[in-house]
């Protein structure tokens, strides 16, 4: 995300906890955050399939998620 696009999100959050936001600003602030979200995410489910746990007998395996219920 660019370095432009996160300044914005800090200055909106300063914002919204001194004077309070419009609703035009409002709608941004939560664009801005899903897309920060979803690329956070992006970066976490990456960072988990390079992971690799060794076990108690020296095997090497990838971090496998649990199936949801």
């Amino acid at each position: 995300m660019e370095q432009k696009k996160l300044d914005r999100i800090n200055a909106l959050a300063k914002k919204a906890k001194i004077e309070g936001l419009t609703d035009e600003e409002k709608i941004e602030q939560s664009l801005l955050r899903d897309e920060y979200l979803s690329l956070v995410r992006k970066n976490f489910k990456h960072t988990m399939k390079t992971i690799k746990i060794k076990d108690q007998d020296g095997n090497i395996r990838p971090v496998v998620p649990k199936k949801k219920k």
